[in-house]
């Protein structure tokens, strides 16, 4: 992700130690209740371990096998949506991973998006492991698989999408970042299957100690409120604000078909793109924040 000037686009284990539930509770009372910041903290704990993670490494592959297998063993279906494109540094593999949750009859279609980048970015003379920029949300997004996974109905109306090559190869354009959304949306939008989604969160960077997420000014304004008003219900409104500026990242493809996403990150963030961008820069608390007011906006105003 980068930032946008406002006229210009410059911009171990599945249950990390929790208990495994059937999946047949089907109210979303209080689910938010249920996110673990300890639980996604691990994750991203596991991920880092793997190293630096640009497309197309050894370590990202580690991190695919270790996101399928933590979504799998919580009962969701994950697809590899493998695909290549032309990069400033010639062609690269790409694989999104795409998670549905199987349902009973009638089987209802997933109409909500849930999303993050799993890859970081690549330097050729630095040791950049994202903690918080590729390791955060996938923290984040795997324990709200957890807590979906014990409420089958709705688990089965949210599909899950962790995006490969978000971060640009030299910097943003139309054809320099964000391949694994653009390649995602562009295969909704040519088999006429957006219309199906009522909308999206992409979540990225939510890690940081000092938690300030950042909204994009453009943010669907429906969404924003919904986000404000389950923060205001958890009485953490103060860790959410709008940013000064525009914010191009992987919310931005989901916009432009037509699917109103919102972005949940924490751009006041200063290790940003930095060998600093470490695990000791994060903490539970933060994570745990940011998934329980997703799934109270879930659970409260997206999925009604």
């Amino acid at each position: 992700m980068r930032p946008q000037l406002l006229a210009v686009a410059a911009l171990m284990v599945a249950s990390c130690g929790a208990e495994h539930h059937t999946a047949t509770d089907d109210s979303s009372a209080k689910m938010w209740e249920e996110f673990s910041g300890d639980n996604a903290l691990r994750h991203v704990q596991q991920l880092v371990e793997y190293g630096p993670r640009p497309p197309g490494t050894p370590a990202l592959e580690k991190s695919r096998v270790y996101i399928a297998q933590q979504l799998e063993s919580a009962g969701w279906r994950v697809t590899r949506q493998a695909f290549e494109d032309s990069t400033p540094r010639g062609t690269v593999s790409f694989v999104n991973l795409i998670g549905t949750f199987p349902a009973g009859e009638p089987k209802p279609s997933p109409s909500f998006l849930l999303c993050s980048h799993y890859d970081t970015k690549i330097f050729d003379s630095a040791r950049f492991v994202g903690a918080n920029d590729g390791g955060s949300s996938n923290g984040v997004l795997l324990e709200i698989a957890r807590v979906l996974a014990q409420r089958r109905a709705i688990a089965a109306r949210v599909q899950l999408v962790f995006f490969d090559g978000e971060e640009a190869y030299v910097s943003f354009t139309k054809t320099d970042g964000l391949y694994g959304s653009r390649y995602f949306a562009k295969q909704l939008a040519v088999s006429n299957a957006a219309r199906r989604f009522r909308g999206g969160i992409v979540f990225d960077m939510v890690g940081d100690r000092s938690l300030t997420v950042t909204l994009p000014p453009d943010s669907p304004a429906g969404m924003a409120q919904g986000i404000f008003e389950a923060a205001d219900a958890l009485k953490v409104r103060n860790h959410f604000t709008y940013a000064t500026g525009g914010i191009l990242d992987d919310h931005t493809p989901l916009n432009e078909i037509g699917i109103p996403t919102i972005d949940l990150i924490d751009f006041d963030y200063p290790p940003w793109h930095t060998p600093e961008d470490t695990m000791d820069k994060l903490s539970a608390e933060s994570l745990r924040i940011v998934g329980a007011v997703a799934l109270r906006y879930l659970g409260e105003a997206a999925l009604r």
